[in-house]
């Protein structure tokens, strides 16, 4: 491979993937359109018109907003790779630290700043703009420049210490070094298990559920199916915004049940106890197992092949960089991976879906279909979820199924 070679790839790649995205987006865009002013059948009598045209309008919107988003990142990631940018920053940086690690661990954190950076527009718009549009949004401008301050010390706090290890390990430990980061990351993210006692925290509040005849019902639920739980906690969901969810999380001791407030003032307790025992029909089939070690198999695969680049010059000439180093091997390559990995896109959403049919099946098993039917429709309609998708923009994007799709399942599991 020579370097005008792989950077001729790189731009048809990058060429042919954004126009992908924007091509499904429109035919998303064009299918919702022409299913707007009737509501699917099995629907008609839980959601009216009105509201069915309120999900297209929000999903249009914020399609076209990931529309300018692809052009925006496609543009951003030549700019700092053909056009320079990369270089440009990492020139600033070699005069003044000598330490080629202190160097690295700069250039990475800067690029990273200046992408949230240049990005953060487009999240004050789809949260100030499309959100508050359609009657989603509680956030305020004070709130969420605390939720970014948090996030940016958080991000600091965790991840510049792993960026360390993994680029003096790359620098340190000769060619196996790969093996050694690896064991490194799947360590880190074993640890961000602690997530729901430490990290959440920082974000909302939690309180212990107080519905007791609620909370007997969901204890009777996981006594049936053999779960164990440290707790049952409600979040302030709507202190930023009236979507509404139930999440199981942790391992072991460390296991909770946590429901938004938003979902348990909008859910009877016969489908509050339905939407969890979907959840709990994902540690069921050990699918959050299943994917974590999918993923550190992933990020084994991909430090491998970034094993066999670190050493390639066609692949820093190829993407801008003259002067090769660890550290921005590491950068290039998870800039640029997405672009490459884009056609994996159908297979992941696709082993997601079928993920989350066997946990709906599941939950039809240990509690009443129909319940879980009838709270799939009203989340659906309380956070505005088109029942029209593309189909080819589903299979590209969507981690769960249509929502045709999963009532006409769960409709089959009826007595």
């Amino acid at each position: 491979m020579t370097a005008p070679l792989f950077s001729a790839l790189f731009v048809a790649t990058l060429a042919v993937v954004t126009l992908a995205r924007l091509w499904l987006a429109r035919r998303h865009l064009a299918h919702i359109a022409a299913h707007r002013e009737q509501v699917p059948e099995a629907f008609r009598a839980q959601i009216g018109l009105e509201a069915h045209r309120k999900a297209a309008d929000y999903t249009g919107a914020k399609v076209r907003l990931s529309m300018l988003a692809t052009l925006f990142d496609a543009a951003l990631l030549l700019a700092l790779t053909l056009g320079g940018g990369i270089r440009w920053i990492a020139g600033l940086w070699q005069p003044l630290l000598a330490d080629t690690l202190a160097q690295g661990m700069a250039i990475i954190t800067l690029v990273l700043l200046l992408s949230t950076l240049l990005e953060t527009p487009f999240d004050l718009y789809r949260t100030f703009g499309i959100e508050a549009r359609y009657g989603f949004n509680k956030m305020t401008p004070a709130l969420y420049l605390a939720d970014m301050l948090k996030s940016l010390l958080l991000g600091a706090l965790l991840g510049l210490p792993l960026l360390f290890a993994v680029l003096w390990l790359m620098e340190r430990t000769g060619d196996n070094w790969w093996l050694y980061a690896w064991a490194v990351w799947v360590a880190f993210n074993l640890l961000l298990f602690l997530y729901p006692s430490f990290i959440a925290p920082l974000f909302n509040k939690f309180q212990p559920l107080q519905d007791e005849r609620l909370k007997a019902r969901i204890e009777a639920l996981l006594g049936k199916c053999g779960f164990t739980a440290r707790g049952l906690f409600v979040m302030d969901g709507s202190r930023r915004s009236t979507h509404g969810n139930a999440y199981f999380t942790g391992f072991g001791k460390t296991r909770r049940i946590v429901f938004f407030d938003t979902l348990l003032a909008r859910l009877s307790p016969a489908e509050i106890e339905a939407v969890l025992a979907h959840e709990l029909g994902h540690f069921k089939h050990r699918h959050v197992m299943k994917r974590i070690l999918f993923a550190f198999a992933m990020s084994l695969g991909f430090l491998w092949l970034l094993a066999q680049l670190v050493r390639a010059g066609w692949f820093y000439e190829g993407l801008g960089v003259t002067a090769p180093s660890t550290a921005l091997a590491l950068l290039l390559f998870f800039l640029v991976m997405p672009v490459f990995g884009f056609l994996l896109s159908p297979l992941l959403s696709h082993y997601s879906r079928k993920h989350e049919f066997e946990a709906d099946a599941y939950a039809a098993r240990q509690t009443c279909a129909g319940d879980l039917s009838s709270a799939l429709v009203k989340m659906y309609e309380d956070n505005a979820s088109t029942l029209t998708p593309d189909p080819l923009y589903s299979t590209f994007y969507d981690s769960h199924p249509s929502a045709l799709m999963r009532i006409s399942h769960l409709k089959g599991a009826m007595p």
